[in-house]
């Protein structure tokens, strides 16, 4: 099984940006000695807890400080951008890990981004459709492009100065293009079908309920069949939130007691989605009133903690409701106690994943025909 990592990240408002974003570069850094395959980091513009404003740019600082892991866009928004600056700069980002990126890409989910960008009235998924079409296809194609969308335009046509290199765009150190990556979060998702059709992978969101989760696989697989590929677990990332310390009284209080980072996470996450009407991701039973779906109740189905053994015991019932995927994604938080932040990192990969590896060891990489 495959250990992976991914951060929003939420850090509590008043912590200084320097602080955190320094740490955050730390849980990468440390990723890697700890031998994660990935690493991934969101952003969002217009928010004072996420505070990663620019994907590329922050795996950009740390593209001379790994050395083996792959990092990921956590998204990209892409709404928020046009494609040609994503193109470029996604491109500038493979070259600068010599092909260790993961391209993730989303429509966003954040609303006062979606309002600073003036896309609230618009069709975000579309956009996003658009959007990276049109990236593909400069990658694909030469300038000057002379693409033409609903939503943006591409070209280089009237200053094109081919002899000197003027008004070409770089295209990736992989060829044709990093693998890439799409977080999904509905339950019973076709955009997992549709990403799935088109060689793109998931990743089922740590803050979905594990019977929504489990809907992803077989929506997943319909989309590989479709384009004559064989879907395999080890494709199939499944983001989790887990708390492992040393004994089971330290991650309990770490993980559920006031002023704990999980409990800051899904404080936020519970504000934003209760605002934007999305209860229904937290929902076990979707006729269950809004006031029903409480702190508590969330974080006793989305969060594991506990000592290695146990939490390793937490993430085999997991894959018994979601289905055997053999990627994990171990969702980062702040690191309120600094020692306990890195040392739940530590323990995952040193303690909890020799146990879930020598669990799973016979276990098919693909799903039965």
């Amino acid at each position: 099984m495959k250990l992976s990592f991914f951060t929003m990240p939420i850090h509590p408002l008043g912590k200084p940006f320097s602080k955190s974003l320094a740490e955050d570069r730390e849980a990468f850094i440390l990723a890697d000695k700890l031998g994660f395959a990935e690493a991934y980091c969101g952003e969002h513009t217009t928010d004072q807890a996420e505070i990663i404003t620019s994907t590329v740019a922050f795996l950009a600082s740390l593209a001379y400080e790994t050395k083996n892991i792959r990092l990921g866009t956590g998204t990209v928004n892409l709404p928020n951008s046009h494609p040609a600056r994503v193109a470029a700069e996604v491109a500038m980002l493979d070259h600068m890990l010599e092909g260790r990126l993961n391209f993730g890409i989303s429509p966003g989910g954040l609303m006062s981004d979606a309002e600073v960008f003036g896309t609230m009235d618009k069709d975000r998924n579309a956009m996003f459709i658009e959007c990276i079409n049109m990236v593909l296809a400069i990658w694909a194609g030469e300038a000057p492009y002379n693409l033409k969308g609903d939503f943006f335009e591409v070209s280089t046509e009237r200053t094109m100065m081919r002899e000197i290199g003027q008004g070409d765009i770089m295209k990736p150190y992989q060829d044709p293009h990093p693998p890439i990556i799409g977080t999904v979060v509905a339950p019973f998702s076709k955009g997992v079908t549709a990403m799935a059709a088109r060689g793109w992978q998931p990743i089922s969101a740590n803050f979905l309920l594990p019977k929504w989760a489990a809907t992803h696989w077989p929506n997943y697989a319909e989309g590989c069949a479709q384009a004559g590929n064989v879907a395999s677990y080890e494709d199939w990332r499944v983001a989790k939130n887990i708390c492992v310390a040393k004994d089971e009284k330290t991650a309990r209080a770490y993980a559920r007691d006031p002023g704990s980072p999980y409990v800051l996470y899904y404080s936020q996450l519970l504000t934003k989605l209760r605002a934007g009407g999305r209860l229904n991701l937290f929902k076990e039973d979707q006729n269950m009133s809004d006031d029903d779906v409480t702190l508590d109740y969330v974080m006793d189905r989305l969060v594991i903690h506990g000592d290695p053994e146990s939490v390793a015991d937490q993430v085999l019932a997991l894959r018994e409701q979601t289905g055997p995927f053999q990627h994990l994604v171990y969702a980062g938080h702040d690191w309120a106690d600094y020692d306990l932040g890195r040392d739940g990192m530590i323990l995952m990969a040193e303690k909890v994943m020799p146990i879930l590896n020598e669990a799973t060891k016979n276990e098919p990489a693909y799903s039965p025909t």
